[in-house]
């Protein structure tokens, strides 16, 4: 399946694990690592929204010199970087 925003041409392509090896690595395919990263314009209210949804956030927002970010986890397990302006 490919997710994109409405009018974009670059999408997302999700796809199953294919096989015993590839679901062993579900949720884990970055090694522990931040891997995937999520940016948008306004941190403040998609890190309320997402908190209010239920997602799991593995570290609290903070500010950094290239603007605010924080840890989450998707369904699968895997660390995301939230990233907005500062």
């Amino acid at each position: 399946m490919v997710v994109r925003p409405p009018g974009a041409r670059t999408g997302l392509l999700l796809a199953r694990a294919d096989g015993e090896r590839q679901e062993a690595a579900v949720g884990d395919q970055t090694a522990g690592r931040v891997g995937f990263f999520l940016r948008v314009d306004d941190f403040e209210s998609t890190h309320r929204r997402l908190v209010d949804a239920g997602v799991e956030f593995v570290k609290p927002p903070r500010t950094e010199p290239y603007g605010r970010v924080a840890v989450f986890r998707d369904i699968a397990g895997n660390p995301w970087d939230l990233l907005g302006p500062a």
